[in-house]
């Protein structure tokens, strides 16, 4: 499963609320080599990332926050063979579009809330870095205008629905196998 939005959308918030709801549901732990945040992420080197996109092994490598993240293949299929369902964390259309090489039946939701609401719960949460993830925001507007018809399985608002409303939205998605579909992203994001 991918969860793809800004900053602020929820990400955390709605993947601890379908862990709860079903305990099949993990954390994919990105790999990540920088300054920043450590939880929800498997810390490492830039050189070890290197090593493995040379040897074919990431589904997807980013930069962002002064930090570089990697979808390794192997953390993918650990999940996957302990009979988890992984949820991927993206902020990169190109990233969630990537990591379909990995041969799993993939439903791609769309979180969204309004700028408003990154900043606030930026803030809320007490980010040092909330200018930033403002930045990263508009970001990711731009990357979904530029992708706009790029099929989502599941559109969801943030800011309008609770993360259990939001939890409960993407497992009745997942068990009836809904197909992902291009969404009116230009009304979504304004």
């Amino acid at each position: 499963m991918i969860l793809y939005g800004p900053p602020g959308s929820g990400k955390d918030t709605i993947t601890s609320e379908l862990t709860r709801l079903r305990p099949e549901f993990a954390l994919f732990e990105r790999l990540k080599a920088g300054p920043g945040r450590t939880t929800g992420y498997r810390l490492t080197t830039p050189d070890h990332i290197e090593e493995l996109s040379q040897a074919g092994e990431l589904l997807y490598r980013n930069a962002r926050y002064d930090a570089e993240y990697a979808i390794d293949r192997q953390g993918v299929a650990a999940l996957v063979e302990d009979g988890r369902v992984p949820v991927l964390h993206m902020g990169q259309v190109v990233g969630a579009t990537a990591v379909a090489a990995f041969p799993l039946h993939w439903v791609r939701v769309l979180l969204w809330c309004p700028l408003a609401t990154t900043e606030s719960r930026s803030i809320g949460r007490g980010d040092k870095d909330v200018d930033a993830r403002v930045k990263v925001w508009h970001e990711t507007r731009e990357d979904l205008l530029a992708h706009e018809y790029e099929p989502w399985t599941l559109t969801l608002r943030t800011d309008v629905l609770s993360p259990s409303e939001s939890a409960r939205a993407i497992v009745e998605a997942l068990s009836q196998s809904a197909p992902a579909e291009p969404r009116n992203i230009r009304e979504l994001v304004g």
